[in-house]
């Protein structure tokens, strides 16, 4: 049993990081039915700038409390993953609005590898530690062993979370989001500047990025210019499984995802009686992929699309 909830613990917080991306990925969709592929390396980059202004700050004898070293660095990742996302929306994506399908597709994918690309260039192609500056405390929950950092990062995401759910609902960019969704034109009519509330969602899912990239660092205690492709496509995955265009299905997506791959990894071994170990986890995010496409497209809340006219 202790194994059991260990498995469930890691989980939700893997997952809750899934939910942070899958949030990007859904949002963009939602208003332009584009998927950003690009947005994984966007999250790469919030990790490598942390790691980076870290070390910096280190170098120069710059001696802080760890939580304050991690939010200078959250200071310099932040702006600079949301001017990438909107420098990729305005030079990639805007003049491709009106284009067939097709074509941002392929647009998308191409801005991913030359992401990948430029990062290798700056920080070369190996693995990049997260600095050790945060306290490594474990605590004993019913026989589970639980971190603080663990902890920090499914409240700081349930935060974030529920911040980007009343900014939606409550607020005037929110409701701008909400009317560009529905009909764009419609929306543009009425005062809506529409190329702006695009600009703010890829910015806004960007940065939300950037923090989930930190925390992708920090749990596995290491960072590298290609870790977006794959924890990109598994937020993706995420945001198909609870419904694409849904904001809480993607966060339900998410979760359920990191449980899954959480439980399939603990358990995948004695499952297949040794042949296949923890190392291939990843396994079933493709395979929850699959399935949600062949028996339910529209994921688990349904997929939330305006007609458009």
């Amino acid at each position: 049993m202790d194994i059991f909830l260990q498995q469930i613990i890691n989980g939700l917080v893997i997952g809750s990081i899934y939910a942070l991306i899958a949030l990007g990925y859904t949002m963009v969709y939602g208003i332009m039915q584009l998927i950003n592929f690009a947005h994984g390396e966007i999250v790469m980059f919030g990790a490598m700038v942390t790691i980076t202004c870290i070390n910096v700050l280190v170098g120069h004898n710059i001696h802080l409390p760890g939580p304050l070293m991690l939010l200078a660095g959250l200071l310099m990742a932040i702006p600079v993953s949301a001017l990438l996302g909107f420098a990729v929306e305005r030079i990639a994506y805007r003049p491709l609005r009106r284009a067939p399908r097709l074509a941002p597709l392929i647009t998308a994918i191409g801005v991913s590898i030359v992401l990948q690309q430029v990062a290798s260039l700056i920080w070369g192609r190996s693995y990049r530690p997260f600095p050790e500056i945060l306290p490594q405390t474990v605590h004993d929950f019913f026989g589970a062993a639980i971190t603080d950092l663990q902890v920090a990062i499914v409240i700081l995401a349930i935060v974030l979370m529920a911040g980007l759910f009343f900014m939606i609902e409550k607020t005037k960019l929110g409701r701008a989001m909400r009317a560009t969704a529905q009909n764009p034109e419609v929306a543009g009519l009425m005062g809506v500047n529409i190329n702006n509330v695009i600009s703010m969602t890829f910015i806004t899912g960007s940065s939300l990025g950037a923090v989930a990239g930190v925390m992708v660092a920090a749990n596995y205690d290491q960072a590298h210019p290609y870790m977006g492709f794959l924890i990109g496509l598994k937020a993706f995955t995420a945001a198909v499984l609870g419904g694409i265009g849904n904001l809480q299905g993607a966060v339900l997506g998410g979760i359920t995802l990191g449980i899954i791959e959480s439980l399939g990894s603990g358990y995948l071994g004695d499952l297949t009686g040794g042949f296949l170990g923890s190392n291939y986890k990843d396994i079933f995010a493709f395979l929850v992929l699959i399935l949600v496409l062949v028996f339910r497209p529209s994921g688990l809340l349904g997929e939330r699309v305006a007609e458009r006219a």
